[in-house]
């Protein structure tokens, strides 16, 4: 996701923006208590995860049991389960499902009551798939009305393994560390020397690295016997990873 300094009277407007985007009352069930969405989101599963390379069952079911349609705004909601990412304000996205689903993928198995890290929380969808299928997610947005509406959205959702902090999440979350997994929806140049000081022995971290100019690739990082090891996944288009470590700051 993109991080850019914000004149000042964007600081004062974009907060509101961001609030009345959200706040708008969204009918997601019928009068029965039907899942209006239910059909849709299956079709996603069905055609843009297992009609690609997305195979793992607890992936998939994670992702059929997160209403998508929840972490965007109201005037998206005919979008949420487009094979696209959608603007959510502040200049960011949320990723398109395959993207979701493929980076929670590369973090499976995990094991039992594992603490997974999340570096951009964006409006939280990413946070709620990874609750599904561990203990405790930890997640850090470097916007702070982002992380405040992500939050406010989590809990009121009732996902209370998930915990949102506002900072630069090139450093991680040190005090809650070491992760089992660890995602990064923002492209680095590097692989962040702290998120893999983070990451516990046998774990594992998907990130894209690379410049927003030029190729972006999706790593898989592991962890095994004191030893890093790096795989290219597939080429990828994220925004950068911004904050106070960028050069020159």
């Amino acid at each position: 996701m993109e991080r850019k300094q914000l004149p000042w009277y964007c600081v004062l407007v974009l907060p509101i923006q961001l609030a009345l985007a959200f706040s708008t009352p969204r009918p997601h069930h019928t009068a029965a208590g039907r899942d209006v969405f239910e059909g849709t989101r299956e079709e996603m599963v069905s055609s843009q995860l297992m009609g690609r390379d997305i195979s793992d069952q607890r992936a998939l079911e994670a992702m059929r049991e997160v209403p998508r349609e929840r972490f965007v705004p109201p005037y998206l909601i005919g979008s949420a389960y487009e094979d696209r990412p959608l603007p959510i304000g502040y200049g960011q996205t949320i990723s398109q499902p395959y993207i979701v689903a493929l980076m929670t993928q590369l973090l499976l198995p995990l094991p039992q009551g594992a603490r997974v890290l999340e570096v951009g929380t964006g409006s939280g969808y990413q946070a709620a798939v990874l609750s599904k299928l561990a203990g405790e997610v930890y997640t850090v947005e470097i916007i702070p009305p982002l992380a405040q509406s992500a939050e406010t959205r989590l809990k009121e959702m009732n996902y209370r393994t998930v915990h949102v902090k506002a900072g630069d999440g090139y450093y991680g979350w040190k005090e809650h560390a070491p992760f089992d997994g660890i995602v990064v929806t923002a492209a680095a140049t590097h692989v962040p020397p702290p998120l893999i000081e983070q990451l516990r022995e046998g774990g594992r971290m998907a990130i894209p690295v690379g410049s927003v100019f030029f190729a972006q690739y999706l790593m898989l990082i592991e962890k095994k016997n004191g030893k890093v090891t790096t795989r290219s996944v597939i080429p990828v288009r994220f925004v950068p990873l911004t904050g106070v470590h960028e050069p020159g700051k």
